[in-house]
């Protein structure tokens, strides 16, 4: 391996313990980069049109936080009271929990001796109980988390519209910054590379948000329709997390028939609720996500779970935000490769 090899790989090592690091507080700043990314082509219009570029870039960027701000105006009280109503009707829904699964532990009580209560009590106990002050601790790092995550979501509001007014307005800079660092020979090379990248992502963010957006709106309005307390919860669940493929919607499906069996007790809305997510995902698999996203990703589904449980693992919640763009362009790299290795076979 030459020493010029050497020194990219370190680098790379070096960037991600670097980024692994720091990974608390890179919310904000991969928020605004993804944001940059979407927006530049309309930053790029409004200067074609001539708006300066720094005034473009101010008018997304505050355009930004007003319409997030109005969603979260528009939708947190919503949240709110269902979380309410959820905490009042608990008692409820416990109480209907034990009459409904009371005579099946009592079943298993009587079949398996390990499903007595008392019995099983007791093996926890010794089991766990000298684990008891460790419990307590994990608790209270649970509520230091919390804390963080407070501030981390204060950091998203305050920091990430200054992070996504500077880089619209440095962007096509940027971009030929990071060009003039290419060596001449690789330069057109490198420029496919990229437009073959842009192209995966602009068809996976752009596509993605606008399915997810399309698939909250419908399960949220079919489980209105239906009458479950708590849709709007249920199909914002089920429509953010479907860009995950099956995961979303098994999600979104488990937690509302969850709620329709607690509120209603019978078997038809659960097989209503069944119904609506069956033709969610038809429809989505076989119209919305192949006409907006297309297949151009070029992505499994298990590699695409993989990576999102990869990023989660090794960043956090801002590895499972860049997991799959980040395996996008992998996925890019690597076909790239292996296509230069089949043409180098066939010229030897």
């Amino acid at each position: 391996m030459s020493s010029r090899n050497i020194w990219i790989l370190g680098f790379a090592f070096f960037l991600f313990g670097f980024l692994w690091a720091i990974s608390d507080i890179l919310l904000p700043f991969i928020v605004g980069l993804v944001l940059a990314y979407l927006l530049d082509p309309v930053a790029d219009f409004l200067e074609s049109a001539g708006c300066p570029r720094w005034l473009g870039a101010a008018i997304l960027a505050f355009g930004a936080i007003f319409l997030a701000v109005g969603v979260f105006i528009f939708f947190a009280p919503i949240l709110l009271q269902q979380f309410i109503d959820f905490i009042e009707q608990a008692p409820n829904y416990i109480e209907k929990l034990r009459i409904a699964v009371g005579p099946i532990i009592t079943n298993l009580q009587d079949s398996w001796p390990i499903f007595d209560q008392a019995l099983l009590a007791e093996k926890v106990s010794e089991a766990y109980g000298p684990h008891a002050i460790k419990w307590v601790g994990d608790l209270t790092r649970t509520f230091w988390v919390g804390g963080l995550a407070a501030l981390n979501f204060l950091s998203l509001v305050i920091i990430t519209p200054i992070v996504l007014f500077y880089l619209l307005r440095d962007w096509d800079r940027l971009v030929a910054l990071l060009l003039d660092l290419i060596p001449k020979r690789h330069l057109e090379t490198t420029k496919s590379l990229l437009a073959s990248i842009d192209q995966v992502l602009a068809s996976f963010i752009r596509g993605q948000l606008i399915v997810c957006s399309i698939l909250v709106f419908y399960y949220s309005v079919a489980l209105i329709f239906l009458g479950l307390d708590f849709a709007l919860v249920a199909g914002i669940i089920a429509g953010l997390i479907s860009f995950v493929p099956y995961i979303g919607m098994l999600l979104g499906l488990i937690v509302s028939l969850v709620l329709a069996f607690l509120q209603f007790g019978s078997w038809d809305p659960l097989l209503l609720v069944t119904a609506i997510f069956l033709i969610g995902q038809v429809i989505e698999g076989n119209f919305i996500t192949p006409k907006l996203v297309g297949d151009r990703i070029g992505l499994h589904p298990v590699w695409m779970i993989f990576a999102l449980m990869v990023g989660g693992a090794l960043l956090g919640f801002s590895g499972v935000l860049v997991a799959i763009p980040v395996a996008a362009v992998c996925g890019v790299l690597i076909r790239f490769a292996a296509d230069g290795y089949r043409k180098n076979l066939r010229d030897f």
